[in-house]
């Protein structure tokens, strides 16, 4: 869902069966270790506070395991959306995981990306640059969703399509796009979103503006990362 081509759903065992098997990995940890997340649209915005906030300190550079740890907070925020997110879920906690053990030999964003260039995969199915690419697509469609549910009295419905088709439809095929849209019809309400976050009316969007803030500098710092080695975002 977050760009990948394959038809994202899967058998109903497999759906049961993917999110906690990728989840007992380096995002279940790191989710664990938060403290705060009985609220986690609060912890994810602060998180992303701290990260744009050290990446300034760095002079720029953002560095890959505090990109990853806070990248693994947002999983709890796709959770939250139902069944309708769930593949988008499964396929951002992988990414994400791969991410997180790349931390463990890597500093920065900017290093995988020159090293998978050097070895010439940076779009090749499995790398860390490729990787990285899904996870910004995936924290785009929830930057775009909480623009979406701030911006309009709609339906979480309407938010959402209007999200996916901005972020992550292009990248699709017809028939996934599809396929989406009709899971789109299991999203929580408006109201349900709310309580799911354990956030009231005035404080949901508070904390939706704060990581929409927060976020921004982070996925314009990924898209130039790409765009200034010449690589395009059309994929």
């Amino acid at each position: 869902m977050l760009g990948f081509r394959q038809m994202p759903w899967s058998s109903a065992q497999e759906q049961e069966q993917a999110p906690s098997e990728q989840l007992c990995e380096g995002v279940s940890a790191v989710v664990a270790a938060r403290q705060g997340m009985e609220k986690p649209l609060t912890a994810v915005a602060e998180a992303f506070e701290e990260l744009a906030r050290g990446m300034e300190a760095d002079g720029g550079e953002l560095r890959l395991a505090p990109f990853s740890d806070s990248c693994a907070l947002v999983s709890v925020l796709f959770s939250s959306l139902g069944m309708a997110f769930r593949f988008a879920e499964i396929e951002y906690v992988t990414k994400v995981n791969d991410l997180i053990g790349a931390g463990k030999s890597y500093r920065t964003l900017s290093d995988i990306l020159d090293k998978d260039i050097q070895n010439d995969c940076v779009k090749k199915q499995g790398s860390h640059s490729r990787n990285l690419r899904r996870v910004r697509l995936g924290l785009g469609l929830i930057k775009a969703l909480f623009e979406q549910f701030l911006d309009t009295e709609g339906t979480l419905y309407d938010a959402a399509t209007i999200a996916y088709g901005q972020v992550c439809a292009p990248f699709h095929s017809w028939a996934i796009r599809k396929a989406v849209g009709a899971g789109m019809y299991t999203l929580p309400t408006r109201e349900q979103l709310i309580v799911r976050l354990n956030e009231t009316d005035f404080s949901v969007q508070k904390e939706m503006r704060r990581y929409i803030d927060a976020s921004s500098p982070i996925i314009e710092y990924i898209d130039n990362l790409f765009l200034s080695r010449n690589i395009s975002l059309d994929w």
